[in-house]
């Protein structure tokens, strides 16, 4: 007779399981390092905005090629991140995660050391490939190895990351450049970066690498995944600037982006083994919350686009009192997130995210009274009712979609999930950047059909200033047109970021009423079942 019944042999595997999946402080401390890895990811999307200047005199660079700089990586970057789900499969988080975050160290250290804006460029590119690698797993990890009654906790973690990152990139940029050399943007990535390597290879344990997908992997729909998505955040980034489809390498890269996006989802529908696997979308929640995190996208990259712009092109600021003036929403997302999780596991998740979209239009409302004397002092209410809006925005979305997925398929849709994040900032800003330009000149036109020699008012003051250039030995008629057409111009210019904020504020509001329409999310999603 057996000593070991069939119940206690049952016992073995269940306890092998329970060992498999347990939250020990080794796995804590590996998430903590991926965290830090996608930080570091994240932040040198935006990290060269405000220094741009600098490194194109640095290098010799033209206008149209120091652009190249941040297009480059997030044209590589986008491309990364859908196919990092497919890569942690077959690899294992373990092995993607280090090496991503080793080559996002190497390629950093390459962009400090490049003497042409032709190394630059490449080494940006693989930059920003290799860290795509490091951002999806961190929001796979944290809805697999977390129980549910953790997320609540490790949901604004993520959640103020993705957040903050970006909207201190220009802080962090302008510091560093103004007070070392824009070579410190990417050198002060050398020293976090083998630390994040080395703890990701000692520290994850989530999952083992099947091999056998490399057998599978679809080379073709890797071209075709490249061509669609590189089309695409090429035509968004370029298009603006170039009179879009006008521009011959724009009207190329739009065909390959069509074609690409033709043969992607035509691959992804028929093959066993995707390399993007578009099931996820089948779940209502991590449909609609694909949309919200787009939207999000359009709102966070948005403004922290809008705002170091009207700061440099109607204030004049330097890229340091830039830095110094956005840095109020970093400041308030750091403060709001310990009161995200703890609201997120309090209230009705749809509440919250109905908070957080009418707080950041009522954010951005704020900003339609908007003169071209604004400074610190004017913007920084607005910018504490964005920061706080987008961590009550971020904390529910994250958790209604991905929340409910089954964990088999939670790492391809971490990637969609973050590819619409960064489609909808980069959607975002085309439209922002020909909107702004469009109405510029429209109002600008407009003011100049006011502005004329009937105009006794405009008369008066022209004179006046004309009189004064006159007692400086200066050509005064010559100089007062020149200065009332500035003066046009830059009211103009106000008048069409004027328009952008109330585009904005429409569109989040109406957001607010579709988080209504989202299903509740399962009890089980905000408490373990024990």
């Amino acid at each position: 007779m057996s000593a070991t019944s069939p119940a206690m042999q049952g016992t073995a595997p269940a306890a092998a399981a329970a060992d498999d999946n347990a939250l020990t402080p080794r796995r804590v401390l590996a998430f903590m390092v991926m965290v830090f890895g996608m930080f570091m990811a994240i932040l040198d999307i935006q990290i060269v905005s405000a220094s741009l200047p600098d490194i194109q005199a640095g290098l010799g660079a033209s206008a149209d090629e120091i652009s190249w700089v941040q297009t480059s990586y997030l044209i590589a970057e986008v491309i990364m991140i859908p196919l990092s789900g497919f890569l942690a499969r077959m690899m294992s988080t373990r092995v993607l995660f280090t090496i991503a975050a080793a080559g996002f160290t190497a390629s950093s250290l390459m962009c400090a050391t490049s003497s042409s804006i032709g190394e630059m460029i490449l080494w940006r590119g693989l930059q920003g490939f290799l860290g795509g690698g490091m951002i999806p797993a961190v929001f796979a990890a944290a809805f697999t190895i977390f129980p549910p009654s953790k997320r609540s906790t490790v949901s604004p973690i993520i959640g103020l990351i993705a957040t903050l990152a970006p909207t201190v990139g220009p802080t962090v940029g302008g510091f560093l450049s103004a007070t070392f050399s824009w070579h410190w943007l990417f050198l002060v990535n050398v020293i976090p970066g083998i630390g994040v390597a080395l703890g990701a290879w000692m520290l994850i344990d989530f999952d083992k690498p099947n091999w056998k997908l490399l057998n599978k992997f679809d080379w073709w729909g890797l071209l075709a995944l490249a061509g669609f998505l590189g089309g695409m955040e090429f035509v968004l980034e370029e298009g603006p600037a170039n009179d879009w489809f006008d521009d011959h390498a724009v009207a190329a890269l739009a065909i390959i982006m069509v074609v690409g996006g033709i043969v992607t989802f035509w691959r992804a529908f028929t093959r066993d083994e995707p390399l993007v696997d578009f099931s996820a979308f089948a779940n209502t929640n991590f449909a609609v919350g694909s949309v919200f995190s787009f939207t999000m996208g359009i709102g966070l990259y948005g403004l922290t686009y809008l705002y170091p712009l009207y700061l440099g092109s109607v204030r004049g600021y330097d890229a340091l009192m830039i830095g110094q003036t956005v840095f109020v929403s970093g400041l308030a997302m750091f403060c709001t997130a310990p009161l995200a999780g703890i609201l997120s596991a309090k209230m009705d998740l749809r509440l919250m995210l109905l908070i957080g979209f009418i707080g950041f239009a009522g954010s951005t409302w704020m900003l339609t009274g908007l003169t071209a004397d604004w400074d610190f002092k004017e913007l920084m209410w607005p910018q504490i009712f964005r920061g706080m809006s987008l961590m009550l925005c971020m904390v529910p979305i994250n958790n209604l979609a991905l929340g409910t997925l089954p964990a088999d398929k939670m790492k391809g849709a971490s990637g969609l999930y973050n590819l619409m994040r960064n489609l909808g900032g980069a959607v975002g800003l085309a439209l922002i950047n020909t909107i702004l330009s469009d109405r510029r000149v429209l109002h600008y036109e407009r003011l100049s059909e006011a502005v004329t020699w009937a105009n006794a008012e405009a008369v008066s003051q022209m004179q006046q200033t004309a009189a004064l250039l006159n007692a400086r030995g200066l050509d005064g008629e010559t100089g007062a047109l020149a200065q009332m057409v500035a003066r046009l111009r830059g009211q103009a210019a106000v008048m069409s970021f004027i328009d952008i904020f109330l585009i904005i504020t429409v569109l989040f509001a109406g957001l607010a009423l579709g988080a209504l329409l989202m299903k509740p999310p399962p009890k089980n999603v905000k408490v373990d079942a024990h």
